[in-house]
């Protein structure tokens, strides 16, 4: 993977790690050259709904949440199968390594995390979020110290459940509420009870319940209670272990109400004085009963009887009854009349039923979906009519098309490239990449301005939605102005009067035309046609520049009885300067000397108008 590029703008760079649904690379947006996060679902689970939809709900949950404590998302698409996020880059640690390189943590810096992450599950909880998964290994912590949340990836809305229909339990067990343990709904005080073993094990140092296996530690956090935090640390002020203790009662009531009392009775506490992957773990039926029993318990006596003779003899005798009773039955199979297979693919299931009658064969239906057979009609059928000759009653399994996956397009029109992505995987489409991109006077730069199929219209399952992309409006064109003999300033002056920008990037040359600090040439060049707000690249002298040389310059003024004003221009080097402005009675003849640096033109102009130039080299 590393090396790839999804969606033609995230590169893949290395890989950062795994959790137990995504692989974790390290990738850069090609288009805003920034770091960024990418998590990629592993390939096992790509054909799982169950898995990809819990992938997918990470990017709806975190998408409504912006907050400084929350990692945040960037995009979400979907490449070849594999579907991804890309997500805020947070350099630093997670906090699971620093508690097992230092241990217990200094009471001030674990309350200072642990209030940080408050904050990040107030603003969750204030949208009806629910984490379900908070653990050391899924809070970030920066260079700065600042404390980040992530994985949201078993996140769900505060009404919806947390066992599924097989009985199994997710999120990591060393961290579980009790009534997470239970299969109860979690609410947001199960996150508070997560966070207090996450500060349980950063003021102790180690976890509140450990086990041989996650149900005997699940059990824990339904019937034991943890050792005071003094216990292992002596350190720990008595206030600050009370503040930690409430969070873990086992009833949620008991707990802290939201995070914020939770933040605030830790600040108030200081002021008075190897278990890491997610889990979906499975739980035979006994083992729940246990969980979800009041006390935890769970008792049983396993009784046996000693069978006597008559007993004996009457299961010998059944045996022996058994034993004939399937010898013959093997007699009457083996000498069932054979018939061959007919073909009932591509037609409809009356006919194939019909047809498999007739030749005394029986059938099972299982319907799926199918964009290239019709409704109603077979798709395929096991066996088929060029396998061998099968005996009388033998069931042929049909499979029937249900015709095209239909799935209702969403109304993309006005949403970002972002959160258009994200409705059209709930409703199993995609987006086609890349984006299409036109100029509109009418729809705002980024916001999406046409689709097809349009709003509400119906398209197999995995269609390929394309959706055209607002640049704004269209910029007018501009010509590009002569900058060569002007200072940086004087360029952008001008280049910014004409809607147009001078480019950060300056390269310095030597340069005996051209005065140090002055312009050389310039791309594109003077007089090019381009759009508006185009940067002009320029290339500047470092010297050293022309010589001087002086020249002088004699003009005659008309003795006609009136004053005239005389004028000298000097183009060279340096630009172009006026050198000398005076009035002269008529009749008069005026010599100047003029100064100039390299190649210039000398024009003058009595009473503005040119009365001669000349050219020096």
């Amino acid at each position: 993977m590393i090396g790839k590029m999804l969606g033609n703008r995230y590169e893949i760079l290395e890989q950062l790690g795994g959790g137990g649904m995504a692989i974790v690379y390290k990738g850069r947006d090609t288009i805003l050259n920034r770091l960024v996060t990418i998590k990629l679902l592993r390939p096992d689970y790509t054909s799982d709904e169950d898995f990809v939809r819990r992938f997918r709900r990470e990017a709806q949950a975190v998408a409504s949440l912006s907050h400084p404590n929350i990692v945040s998302i960037y995009d979400v698409g979907r490449e070849k199968d594999m579907d991804y996020l890309v997500m805020e880059y947070v350099d630093g640690e997670d906090l699971r390594s620093i508690i097992k390189r230092e241990g217990p943590l200094e009471p001030p810096k674990a309350v200072r995390i642990a209030r940080q992450i408050c904050d990040a599950l107030d603003h969750a909880h204030e949208n009806n979020i629910v984490h379900r998964d908070v653990k050391p290994h899924n809070i970030l912590i920066t260079r700065s110290g600042r404390a980040k949340l992530t994985d949201f990836g078993i996140a769900r809305e505060a009404s919806a459940a947390t066992m599924t229909t097989s009985d199994t339990i997710v999120g990591s067990v060393h961290y579980l509420s009790p009534e997470q343990a239970r299969g109860e709904v979690p609410g947001f005080r199960s996150d508070i009870y997560s966070l207090g073993v996450v500060l349980y094990e950063m003021l102790a140092g180690g976890l509140p319940f450990t086990g041989d296996t996650p149900i005997s530690i699940a059990l824990k956090h339904v019937q034991s209670f943890p050792d005071p935090i003094s216990k292992r640390n002596p350190a720990i002020p008595e206030s600050l272990e009370s503040a930690a203790m409430k969070a873990l009662n086992k009833e949620p009531d008991k707990r802290y109400q939201s995070a914020r009392e939770m933040s605030l009775r830790l600040e108030e506490s200081l002021l008075d004085d190897d278990t890491g992957i997610t889990r979906v773990i499975a739980v035979d039926s006994e083992d729940m009963k246990a969980l979800k029993s009041s006390g935890g318990q769970a008792t049983g006596q396993t009784f046996s009887r000693r069978l006597k003779p008559t007993g004996w003899a009457v299961i010998i005798a059944l045996i022996v009854l058994a034993a004939a009773v399937g010898v013959y039955g093997f007699y009457i199979f083996v000498n069932v009349p054979e018939v061959g297979v007919p073909s009932v693919v591509n037609k409809p299931l009356e006919q194939a039923e019909s047809i498999l009658k007739e030749n005394r064969l029986k059938s099972t239906v299982k319907e799926q979906y199918s964009s290239d057979v019709p409704e109603g009609y077979v798709i395929s059928q096991d066996p088929g009519p060029d396998g061998p000759r099968v005996k009388i009653n033998r069931v042929i399994a049909l499979v029937v098309s249900k015709g095209s996956d239909l799935r209702t397009v969403p109304n993309l029109v006005t949403l970002d490239v972002v959160n258009a992505r994200i409705k059209l995987t709930e409703a199993s489409l995609q987006m086609e990449e890349p984006p299409a991109e036109e100029y509109s006077s009418e729809v705002a730069k980024g916001l999406i301005m046409s689709q097809q199929p349009a709003a509400l219209q119906k398209a197999p399952r995995d269609t390929s939605v394309k959706v055209v992309v607002s640049k704004g409006p269209e910029p007018a064109n501009r010509n590009v102005p002569d900058l060569r003999g002007k200072t940086l300033d004087q360029a952008r002056t001008e280049l910014t009067g004409l809607g147009l920008q001078l480019d950060q990037d300056i390269i310095y040359q030597t340069s005996t035309q051209f005065l140090s600090g002055r312009i050389v040439s310039q791309y594109p060049g003077a007089g090019e046609n381009v759009i508006d707000g185009t940067a002009v690249k320029v290339y500047v002298s470092n010297g050293p520049g022309p010589s001087y040389r002086d020249a002088d310059v004699e003009v005659e003024i008309p003795d006609d009885g009136r004053k005239h004003v005389v004028r000298i221009s000097v183009v060279d080097a340096r630009g172009a300067n006026d050198v000398y402005i005076k009035e002269h009675s008529p009749g008069e003849r005026v010599v100047e000397t003029v100064r100039y640096w390299g190649r210039a033109t000398i024009n003058v102009y009595v009473d503005n108008k040119l009365a001669k130039g000349q050219e020096l080299d």
